[in-house]
């Protein structure tokens, strides 16, 4: 048993009390809302499950009385008073002194008793900060780039050589040719021996620099990998607190389980399984709370008194998939109804005909809750949001799977590591790119023939399957002569999708780090970064769900040459007196309309199909207008969709936020005009 056993906990209890207490003075400042007030809830939620797993239950109960004050305000961040602050300032002073109970005895105390955070631990294990790890990688990618100007020097040498022993060949010759080197005078013997020995030097100049540099180069690869091998961590190191966290919330709520894990070898970035593990810690309780059942109603249904919880991670090509199930009741979808109403996200109506995988995408939005009274363990609608932000941080994806009776499973796709990529180089056009391995579904040759001329575009026959084909310079806007021969071609899918890209070459696999743009740069849908290749030049780390998207646009733009104004019109609002009141006027003037009730259904329905246009309302519970014209911004398939905003909001700053999001026009509910709505709207898309 390791002699200080809160190490690990003093570490992370400070962070997020730092984290804690910043939060709350932004809130005393005025400068921090809603948002500010949802993440106190997390750092909190997250130092309540911390404390219980080290069975630190005071700390625990201080982190709830945290949670308590601030709940109320989730979406009235203006109304926390100022005996709220203090009250919360009390908190985590007393959180604060908790801690430092824990310092391991005999530990130094400088003066005033308080051990300074940058002298508090020494490990034995040391605890490499990632920022740290990235500067190595970055200034290991440098040697690169001066062992590449070293190999031009080496090549100067070399030509130097060459030189010289030309030079020395054309004396020896002269020296041959007349007896006695008569003519040449005497110096003519040392110039030759002087230019042979001037040969010699440079030859041995030039094999000595040449092993040296392959040696260094050896070594710089493997320092590199190595580096890369540092920020991975295998995923059993999370199990532990997982399952304590799992058996600590069934002592909780009188329940038992067995918590079984498999895939611990599987390794990730550091920073990518400490953000997951936070999030996985809610998951597993919430499969304790709202999943397993009490031992008597697991035995009326049947089941063995000890529920399952199993965490399974698995590999998969270049992402690591962590998959949390259980065999308890199911997601309720009519609780999940009952608690979405409560909240006004829906109507009575619109609940009525909520499916389980709607249902589903309303708990991952975060503030619903299932449970009736909120205790140590559930009951604000927290856990799940936390996953939904951390998972989206970190390129993820989640799925949900849940059959009533028989237990729900959460699958959680997260990249193995954010910056450092295992990518295809390819070569367009003379210019040359990354392409990330794990998009990467085969490589194949390209005949002109086998391309198939459509009105809404190429193709290309792949396994029986027509596949859109995208030439690359033609996705980089770059010009590219004509051509009569074969293509070397990526099949690249993302997001379900498939798209042939044309290129000139496959120049191998590599490991890149990759890099943000600079800011001065415009964005490019299809770039993700940019990497150093081994001689410093750079090149650009593509994004597949931009290939796609891009490829998508093509046709589109093809497709609809002829006829703009049938693209059809996705109208987001909650508001279904509102909804039927536009789709009967867009239907009227001969507009295809779809409907979503929430703007979060709209982003799923948007990258399911393609829409000419979205009018959106900006107050609606979740995720309001001004975001949802806000991500569509930021998402390479909807970017260029545009939008307006229809509301009851009449404000100077809420039109000049609208414009600033990206709508299109913004049109006030009060001021509303038939009339005016279909001039805009032909205006936008015909």
């Amino acid at each position: 048993m390791a002699k200080d056993p809160y190490r690990y906990f003093r570490i992370e209890a400070r962070e997020l009390l730092d984290g804690l207490g910043q939060g709350v003075l932004a809130l005393e400042k005025g400068s921090g809302g809603e948002e500010t007030v949802l993440r106190l809830l997390r750092l909190a939620h997250t130092l309540k499950g911390a404390s219980r797993v080290v069975k630190q239950m005071e700390m625990a109960r201080l982190a709830h009385a945290v949670e308590e004050v601030l709940s109320p305000h989730r979406e009235d961040a203006k109304h926390l008073t100022r005996d709220g602050i203090n009250e919360l300032l009390r908190i985590l002073d007393s959180i604060g002194a908790e801690v430092a109970t824990l310092e391991p005895k005999g530990a130094p105390q400088p003066e005033g008793g308080r051990t300074p955070p940058e002298q508090e631990e020494a490990f034995e294990t040391v605890r490499v900060d990632i920022g740290e790890m990235d500067t190595l990688l970055q200034g290991v990618s440098e040697a690169g780039v001066q062992l590449a100007s070293l190999r031009e020097d080496i090549e100067a040498v070399e030509r130097a050589h060459r030189l010289a022993s030309a030079l020395a060949e054309q004396l020896t010759s002269r020296l041959t040719a007349e007896p006695n080197g008569t003519r040449q005078g005497p110096s003519a013997g040392k110039t030759a021996s002087m230019a042979e020995e001037l040969r010699t030097l440079l030859e041995h100049a030039a094999r000595s620099l040449i092993v040296s540099a392959d040696q260094t180069e050896r070594e710089v690869a493997q320092v590199r990998d190595q580096a890369y091998q540092l920020r991975l961590v295998a995923a059993r190191t999370i199990f532990s607190s997982l399952e304590r966290a799992a058996r600590d919330a069934a002592h909780t709520l009188d329940k038992r389980i067995d918590f079984q894990t498999s895939g611990g070898a599987n390794r990730l970035d550091a920073n990518v399984l400490a953000a997951l593990r936070d999030a996985l810690l809610h998951v597993v309780r919430n499969a304790v709370a709202h999943g397993i059942e009490t031992v008597p109603e697991r035995a009326a249904a049947g089941k063995s008194p000890v529920g399952r919880i199993r965490l399974d991670v698995e590999r998969r090509s270049h992402r690591l998939v962590f998959t949390c199930s259980d065999d308890g009741r199911g997601i309720d979808a009519d609780a999940v109804r009952r608690a979405a109403v409560g909240r006004g996200l829906i109507s009575s109506a619109d609940a009525a005909s909520l499916s389980v995988e709607q249902a589903t995408l309303l708990i991952l939005r975060g503030g619903i809750t299932t449970t009736g009274v909120v205790t140590e363990v559930s009951g604000r609608g927290v856990g799940l949001d936390v996953l939904r932000e951390t998972v989206s941080r970190l390129k993820g994806d989640i799925s949900v799977k849940s059959e009533r009776g028989a237990g729900t499973a959460i699958e959680v796709c997260v990249p193995v590591s954010l910056s450092a990529v295992a990518a295809l180089v390819v070569d367009a056009g003379g210019f040359t790119a990354a392409i990330p391995l794990d998009a990467i579904r085969r490589t194949l040759r390209v005949a002109q023939q086998d391309i198939v001329r459509s009105a809404e575009g190429d193709s290309v026959l792949c396994d029986g399957t027509a596949i859109p084909f995208l030439p690359l310079c033609e996705a980089l806007r770059k010009q590219a002569p004509a051509r009569t021969k074969a293509w070397s071609a990526v099949v690249v899918e993302a997001d379900a999708r498939s798209v042939v890209v044309g290129v000139d070459r496959l120049l191998g696999t590599f490991n890149v780090v990759m890099r943000p743009l600079p800011t001065l740069v415009d964005p490019i849908p299809i770039v993700a970064g940019a990497s150093l290749d081994a001689e410093g030049n750079p090149q650009l780390v593509l994004d597949p769900v931009g290939i796609v998207a891009a490829a998508r646009a093509t046709r589109g733009a093809k497709a609809a040459g002829e006829s703009a104004a049938r693209a059809p019109v996705l109208i987001v609002d909650d508001s279904l007196t509102t909804r039927m009141l536009e789709q009967s006027i867009l239907e009227s003037a001969g507009y295809e309309v779809a409907l979503a009730t929430s703007a979060e259904e709209a982003l799923v329905k948007a990258r399911e199909r393609h829409y000419g246009l979205f009018v959106v309302d900006v107050e609606m519970p979740g995720m309001n207008g001004f975001e949802f014209v806000e991500q569509t911004r930021m998402d390479p398939l909807l970017r260029d969709t545009p939008a307006i905003l229809v509301t009851s909001r009449a404000a100077a700053e809420d039109r000049k936020r609208g414009e600033q999001v990206g709508a299109r026009a913004y049109i006030v509910k009060g001021e509303f005009d038939q009339v005016h709505l279909l001039t805009t709207i032909h205006s936008l898309i015909g």
